[in-house]
């Protein structure tokens, strides 16, 4: 089910098919990840999106009903997901600029955090996950103290952002009192 966030904003979560995890500390409270999707004034960018067969139909709805071009972008190279059966399915571009979205590095490989300007929104791959206590929460999966200490000084950047709501890939959503949350997690 795609659930509104704010307007113009909705997320939907699902099971990881792949989903593993044993060392990771995290618990099967972790086994979803979300999507999202942002009516973006001149597209509709889908992010990360990872559609389960029965999702279609309320997508398809979802993709007439604001009648614009799609966009599909991408947290992490490897959470390209349904991004190829989107693309096919609505003739959609894959990646580009998109008015009102701006991406920010992690300091993790390719991995990005974007902004959603309008309904001040951030959304995360797996730089930043929800802890499941209504806050945010760094990455488990850094490969070292040097890569943890990079992601946590890039991202220190998006505290400059009136964030209210943040979107992680992983773990619950922070729907108020975003930059808080992430003040929080990477203090």
């Amino acid at each position: 089910m795609i659930e509104e966030i704010r307007p113009g904003l909705k997320r939907w979560a699902g099971p990881h098919p792949e989903f593993d995890p044993v060392g990771d500390d995290l618990d099967e409270s972790y086994r979803d990840v979300a999507s999202a999707l942002y009516d973006g004034g001149d597209a509709l960018v889908l992010v990360d999106p990872l559609v389960p067969d029965e999702l279609w139909p309320e997508l398809d709805a979802e993709v007439e009903r604001v009648g614009k071009p799609v966009v599909v972008l991408t947290t992490i190279s490897f959470h390209e997901r349904s991004r190829d059966a989107v693309a096919r399915r609505y003739g959609a571009q894959l990646g580009g600029n998109v008015a009102g979205v701006r991406a920010f590095s992690a300091k993790r490989a390719d991995e990005v955090v974007l902004w959603l300007e309008e309904p001040r929104a951030l959304v995360f791959g797996d730089a930043v996950l929800g802890d499941q206590a209504g806050g945010l929460r760094l990455t488990p999966w850094a490969k070292d103290a040097a890569g943890l200490e990079r992601t946590r000084v890039a991202l220190s950047e998006l505290l400059d952002l009136p964030a209210e709501v943040a979107l992680p890939s992983h773990g619950e959503p922070v729907l108020a009192n975003a930059r808080e949350a992430l003040a929080r997690a990477l203090a």
